[in-house]
């Protein structure tokens, strides 16, 4: 009888241990699919900061450029008219215009910024793409790790390959290994 006990107790014993296993295992294995969601969900997000962002300050950008290029050629017509003043008088004349063109350029826009937009435009272009860059290369962490739990020898026996399937890691675009040609000529 006592020999009947201590091998039932060892069978129990034993499938509590399994079962804890199977718990242990399948929590973390809940865990570790529900990172890798919410790091993909990050990419999403990252991109539609960009789609949101990148389009808005390229309409700022373009919109205080063809502002300053109008300031420039007003300023740049009445330069070029003291060119064909012929008398002091013309000149002077000339003169009151290009001050009054400068005077009101710089009311209108204070200080000429397009070189300054454009660098932060680059320095934006720059921060977003690398804000994708580390969102894809947490997601793609995120995935080894499951995938390492799921199939490692004991997880890939207890846990059912349906529920948990073995995820992807993010996949490059065809070419994207080639660098993009920057081309800056105006058509």
């Amino acid at each position: 009888m006592k020999k009947g006990l201590i091998v039932l107790g060892a069978v129990v014993g034993l499938a509590l241990i399994v079962f804890m296993m199977y718990r242990g295992s399948y929590n973390t294995a809940v865990n570790l699919q529900e990172n890798v969601d919410e790091k993909w969900g990050d990419v999403g997000a990252t991109y539609q900061r960009r789609a949101d962002l990148i389009p808005q300050l390229v309409a700022t950008v373009k919109g205080a450029a063809a502002n300053e290029k109008g300031i420039l050629t007003q300023v740049t017509e009445a330069r070029a008219g003291i060119v064909n003043a012929k008398t002091p008088e013309d000149m002077d004349l000339m003169g009151k215009k290009i001050n009054t063109a400068i005077n009101l350029a710089f009311e209108a826009y204070p200080q000429i910024r397009s070189t300054q937009n454009f660098s932060d435009l680059q320095t934006q272009l720059e921060g977003t793409e690398n804000r994708i860059a580390v969102a894809r290369q947490n997601y793609n962490g995120a995935v080894k790790e499951y995938n390492s739990h799921i199939r490692g020898f004991f997880n890939s026996m207890f846990l059912n390959k349906e529920t948990f399937p073995k995820k992807d890691a993010f996949k490059e675009s065809a070419g994207s290994e080639n660098a993009p040609k920057v081309d800056f000529e105006t058509k």
